[in-house]
Formats: structure tokens, sequence, C-alpha cells
């Protein structure tokens, strides 16, 4: 039976934990010039309906790095979906590659496409959830804490596809999360409660940013009107502007605890500029790592596929 990466709940939190460590071991023989090809011979077909820096760049080299090949399509190659179907396209695809990865807005065409590929598939991304990149962050967390369980998360702004995917990884790694949002911009309650129902991990949605971050050891944020939202932006800045990671409100946190964006930032505005270039800023070795969070994932992957 296929696996597939398109939500942090497809795996358990027994196969997270590994991958991470998998991700460390990665990254160590990657920066010594050691990176094993463990994807020797296989090829990776790549679809992007949304632009990309870090999710094309990571995902290209980390194949590269590997040992694999890669093959680029956009909405100029074909219309999935209009041109032709998602069923007859994951059918063709997956006699051609080894794997699916796709970056898109609708989650939905995701499960689409891994229903009817024979290979596995990958979410680089879509309006409801972003996988790869909480693994990435739970990797950045790991190398600074030294540890990933019951971490102190104030998750500050817009509630987004970043927010339910911290959602799900709360309900495979114990976490203290909290929220910081406005009363117009809450997460999915309903995710919320199932989240909280699990048991796993402390939830709490606060429309206080400092009760937010109070004792936090992370703190993370977003764009306040992400990919096709940005005519919502005047009124998102009006709406969380208390939310914005600054130096007065990271007084309230730990000591010690640093800061997370996932990137591409609007500074000034969720985070400061002071902030994402200070000392408690590791946004960059969060955007390095998830060249290498995603390797882990793809030879995961490529583990199961061949048993």
């Amino acid at each position: 039976m296929k696996r597939d990466f398109i939500s942090i709940l497809d795996w358990t939190s027994e196969e997270i934990r590994s991958n991470l460590d998998l991700a460390v071991e990665l990254k160590d023989q990657t920066k010594e010039g050691k990176c094993p090809h463990l994807l020797q011979g296989k090829t990776f077909g790549l679809f992007f309906q949304k632009p990309s820096l870090r999710t094309r760049l990571s995902f290209e080299v980390g194949i590269t790095q590997l040992g694999g090949t890669s093959i680029v399509l956009t909405e100029q190659d074909f219309k999935i979906g209009e041109r032709e179907t998602v069923s007859d396209v994951a059918r063709v695809m997956s006699r051609y590659v080894d794997c699916i990865l796709i970056r898109t807005f609708s989650h939905q065409m995701v499960l689409d496409l891994s229903k009817h590929a024979t290979v596995p598939v990958v979410n680089m991304l879509t309006d409801f959830n972003h996988p790869c990149q909480v693994m990435s962050d739970m990797l950045t967390i790991k190398e600074k804490l030294g540890r990933i369980d019951n971490v102190r998360i104030a998750y500050l702004g817009d509630s987004n596809n970043m927010t339910n995917s911290w959602l799900n990884i709360a309900a495979r790694i114990p976490l203290d999360l909290r929220i910081g949002t406005s009363p117009k911009t809450l997460p999915d309650m309903e995710l919320v409660r199932k989240i909280q129902e699990i048991g796993i991990s402390s939830i709490k949605v606060t429309h206080s940013a400092t009760e937010a971050v109070d004792g936090a050891e992370v703190l993370y944020t977003d764009v306040w009107a992400s990919m096709g939202e940005k005519d919502k932006i005047t009124e998102r800045e009006r709406l969380l502007k208390e939310f914005q990671i600054n130096s007065i409100l990271l007084q309230h946190a730990e000591k010690n605890a640093f800061v997370l964006h996932c990137l591409p930032a609007e500074r000034d505005k969720e985070i400061t500029d002071e902030v994402i270039e200070g000392r408690q800023s590791v946004v960059f070795d969060q955007a390095e790592n998830r060249l290498h969070a995603q390797k882990a994932i793809l030879v995961q992957l490529e583990k199961w596929n061949q048993v």
C-alpha cells in the first residue's frame, strides 16, 4: 500500500519523530559533503499552481543532492482539472515518475490526485495546510531546544494553512500551543476542538497577544493576507496590528525565546524588521531546514514504496 504526505496526520507520532532524526542525519551528511544518493535513478514530478521560491528551490536542490531527477510543471504546461481531469493526470504521471509533488490552492485536488495516483503524492502546500513547512519548523525547534515535546509555542496573527498545520502536529506531538488572533480571524474552531479532544496537547485560542506569548519558548507568525487574499490586507492590518511580533511583545516571552516565520515576510507588518534581523530570529535557519526536512520525507516515502 502506497504512503503519501498530504497532511501531518498521514503519519504517526513515531514516524514523525523518526523522520526528524533522519533529517538531522541527512543535514549532517550534506554539510560534510557526503549526502547519500538514496534517490538515485528516481524521477520526481513537481507541479506548481502557486508561485514559489523556497519550495521549488528546496525540493529541486534536495532531490539533486540525493541523486534523483526532478521535472517541474506549471499552469503554462497544462491546466489540471480543466484541460485534463485530475484523475487522468494522476494516472498518466504515475506511469512516468516515482513521486508526484504539488503546490496548489485546492486541498481537495491533492486528495483526488492521491486517490488516483499509484505513486506517492506530496503536498507542497494547499490553502488548507502546509505539512512540509511544519516539519522543517519542528526540525528547527529540535536543533535549537534539543527537544520537540511540550514546547511552548505562540502562533500570532491570521488563521491560515500554517495555523491548521500547527494544530495537526499538535495531534501527534505534545505541545503547549497558544494561538493569538482577533475574534474575526479565528482558526477553524471545529478543528481546534478535535485536536483538544485528542488530548495530546494543550491548545488555547486567545485574543490577547501578551497572553499568547507569556513564557513562550517559540514565537511564530505568517503574513496577514495569504496568496490570493491580498485584497484583504487593509482589513487584516486593522484587525491584527496588536499581534505584530515586535521587541515590546518579545519581552513577554521566555528570555531566550526564538522567533520563526515561514516567509515571505511583510516586514513591519506581522513582524518588525528589528525582530526578524535580531539575535532571537532563526528565520533563515528555519528556511534552510526546508531542504533537509523535505529530503527526509522523500527518502522515507521511497523506503515505504519499496516494501
